[in-house]
């Protein structure tokens, strides 16, 4: 019986946590904007605005849903759902200070499960019977998927570089010296990618108001539509961890896990805040531009420090050549 206990609350002291920092990172967002933008932000629920967090959750999730007459009920629903739980899916192997799956292939994971939310933002679109929800999902997928190549390759260049997919290996590496030092033009790729992906501004062509009015989300409303809204913070703050882990993170010490995770966190929450700053500062890129960006200048160059670290690899260790 303990064990089934603990099997059960395990996932949920994961979960939790997570889904409270959401909703107060979007309090943290709309202070910032506010205060960059020469306003005050949120400050009339509780003080200094501190439960609008709260009052936005209850509003949504007490609002009726409303669907579209001609949409598809079961994907309409299984969308935002999908799209939360994938989301929360992907925190499994993050060290917090110890990860919920102690995975030898976390990276991996990571990259895969990622990958799954496409399926959401697709059906999500499809189901809504409407134009520009389709419009909107498609330029989503078309986005996600282009930058996951950007990622993916630099994910095998810093792999190539520790030489495992454990993220423990990560934390061993930088015990000299942060790998941000030595790799910094791919942290640079890496963390324009990673703002891509989540759809931040500039990038955030799928939901841009001037032309979709709100991209593939536009039909969803109340609660389908605070799960979706979910999703996308948690992949936010889920991104910059991965980035703290791989470029940032220094090893974790068996003595201080609590020291480990404090400073896991606020580095991660200075990387989050970086994001909101680039949403204030710089306008929406058109969307030639976005994948010019990409194909033209990202690829090429990831793919010849992916071929640089390998070489380097073969030449250091002195292994055969592959052809």
């Amino acid at each position: 019986m303990s064990s089934l206990l603990s099997n059960l609350l395990s996932p949920l002291m994961y979960m939790i946590p997570i889904l409270i920092a959401v909703a107060f990172f979007t309090l943290i967002e709309r202070k910032i904007l506010g205060y960059m933008q020469l306003r005050k932000g949120p400050n009339i629920v509780g003080p200094y605005g501190l439960l609008q967090p709260v009052a936005d959750g209850m509003k949504l999730f007490t609002k009726e849903p409303i669907y579209p007459m001609n949409s598809s009920p079961m994907l309409f629903i299984l969308a935002p759902t999908l799209a939360l739980l994938l989301a929360l899916s992907v925190w499994m192997p993050l060290p917090m200070p110890f990860p919920l799956a102690n995975l030898n292939l976390g990276f991996l994971f990571l990259i895969a499960i990622s990958s799954f939310t496409v399926y959401s933002i697709m059906w999500s679109g499809w189901a809504s019977n409407s134009k520009y929800a389709l419009m909107g999902a498609l330029r989503a997928v078309a986005q996600t998927i282009s930058y996951e190549v950007t990622l993916g390759i630099i994910l095998i260049s810093m792999v190539l570089f520790c030489g495992d997919f454990n993220m423990q290996t990560f934390m061993t590496t930088q015990e000299p010296m942060l790998l941000v030092f030595s790799s910094w033009p791919l942290m640079m790729m890496w963390y324009i990618s990673t703002l891509a992906e989540t759809n931040r501004s500039p990038f955030d062509l799928t939901e841009g108001e001037s032309e979709l009015v709100s991209g593939f989300n536009v039909e969803y409303a109340a609660g389908p539509f605070a799960l979706l809204f979910l999703a996308e913070y948690a992949n936010i703050l889920m991104m910059n961890m991965i980035t703290t882990i791989m470029f940032l993170n220094s090893p974790m010490t068996t003595n201080q896990p609590e020291l480990f995770t404090t400073f896991l966190i606020l580095k991660t929450m200075l990387l989050s805040a970086s994001f909101l700053w680039v949403r204030a500062s710089y306008p929406r890129f058109r969307y030639d531009q976005l994948m010019f960006l990409l194909w033209k200048n990202f690829l090429p160059i990831t793919l010849a420090l992916c071929l640089w670290h390998s070489s380097m690899i073969i030449t250091f260790a002195g292994l055969p050549p592959m052809l």
